[in-house]
């Protein structure tokens, strides 16, 4: 008889995942794909990289799975992975504007249908696009926290936990990234 997987924990999902069970880790995935695409949209800025940094992430926790330590929490382990793969992709990025002379990826969305917006729903969107740019644009040591405490709605232990800092470094990031943020939406 085996167990319901929805009904096990992440390190018992890992286990079996570790013994071949492929339903397993597809567990572990669907519990945490949601919030480590959010950390990635909120780092990159580009829902089409984000999903990227998110599959990438989730490629390099299944290489590292026995690695991972079962008394733990699985949450932390894997955003810590996937802030490695937004800082890889910030690197790439910033490697490939400089070696390319692109333009910014921010640059395509002046492309865009020059159609007056319609509704409010559109209005909203553009809003948000526009905060979640300014997320990506804050220096990485205060969008990661305002990320896993405002977005991901991590307690200050666990941000401090995966960002390997104090708990009072979670709080003053915080509010500096806040203050920051403040400043880049007021512009």
């Amino acid at each position: 008889m085996t167990p319901d997987l929805a009904d096990c924990s992440d390190g018992a999902l890992a286990r079996l995942a570790l013994a071949g069970r492929q339903a397993a880790y597809g567990e572990l995935m669907r519990r945490h794909r949601d919030s480590v695409y959010r950390m990635a949209l909120g780092s990159v800025g580009d829902a089409d990289e984000a999903l990227d940094v998110t599959q990438n992430s989730f490629i390099a926790a299944f290489a590292a799975l026995d690695r991972y330590d079962g008394s733990r929490p699985f949450r932390s382990w894997i955003m810590r992975i996937a802030l490695n793969k937004c800082h890889d992709w910030a690197r790439r990025r910033l490697v490939r504007r400089f070696l390319t002379f692109a333009q910014p990826i921010s640059a395509a969305e002046q492309i865009a249908d020059t159609a007056a917006p319609i509704d409010v729903a559109l209005a909203d969107k553009m809003e948000l696009a526009r905060a979640t740019r300014a997320i990506a644009n804050l220096p990485p040591s205060l969008k990661e926290p305002l990320i896993l405490r405002t977005i991901e709605g991590m307690s200050q232990a666990e941000t401090a936990q995966v960002l390997g800092v104090s708990e009072k470094a979670v709080e003053t990031r915080l509010y500096r990234a806040r203050k920051k943020l403040e400043e880049l939406l007021r512009d």
